[in-house]
């Protein structure tokens, strides 16, 4: 009877950390901070609030769709790729489609804000491309530490009201087998460096 309490609580917490990881992935949490931060930008009179579309275009959704296609292909587990020589390629890939959407919205005129998130999130995926070559830094964690950051730089202090949050996602991660504690810790520190640095210098 014990064991089977064990486990069921095992499962609950397996089930628990699955959703986590799916409800802060960094796809999801590199969209929403992109409209989020495009929102905010278009408190200027003449900005278009709309200019985060784009970007998670550039971002999220085509990076996201090239590893969508490599599962379906056969060439990545899943869409969390947990196979650290796997990572490479697929980083290098958001770094260039980051890169290109930059680009073409600099020259559009998006609004600096904007240009100053993206920025920062190609930096980001050229640290973790790099790092990715000898160790499994945690992407889900270092996404979500720097979303807090920058969110934090735009909103102020009350927004780390939202720090269990990330907490919740590197327990996530190492629950799951996914990495190890000191994956997420050098994740989260990694995003929260960048993301401090980059973005309120350029913004």
């Amino acid at each position: 009877m014990i064991n089977a309490v064990a486990e069921d609580r095992r499962n609950a917490l397996d089930r628990l950390a699955t959703v986590v990881s799916e409800v802060l992935a960094p796809a999801v949490l590199v969209a929403a901070l992109l409209l989020t931060v495009g929102w905010h930008a278009g408190d200027t009179p003449g900005v278009s609030r709309w200019w985060g579309l784009p970007g998670a275009l550039f971002a999220a959704v085509i990076p996201l769709g090239y590893v969508l296609h490599g599962v379906r292909k056969g060439r990545l587990t899943n869409h969390h790729i947990p196979e650290r020589a796997a990572r490479r390629i697929p980083l290098l890939f958001g770094t260039a489609s980051l890169i290109a959407g930059l680009l073409v919205m600099l020259a559009l005129g998006a609004p600096r804000e904007v240009l100053a998130l993206l920025t920062a999130g190609g930096a980001g995926l050229a640290v973790f491309a790099l790092v990715t070559h000898w160790w499994k830094m945690s992407i889900h964690a270092g996404v979500a530490a720097g979303t807090l950051t920058t969110l934090t730089a735009v909103y102020g202090p009350l927004v780390l009201i939202g720090t269990p949050l990330v907490l919740l996602g590197c327990w996530a991660r190492v629950r799951l087998t996914a990495h190890t504690p000191a994956q997420v810790v050098a994740g989260a520190l990694a995003g929260l460096i960048i993301a401090g640095t980059i973005f309120p210098a350029l913004r």
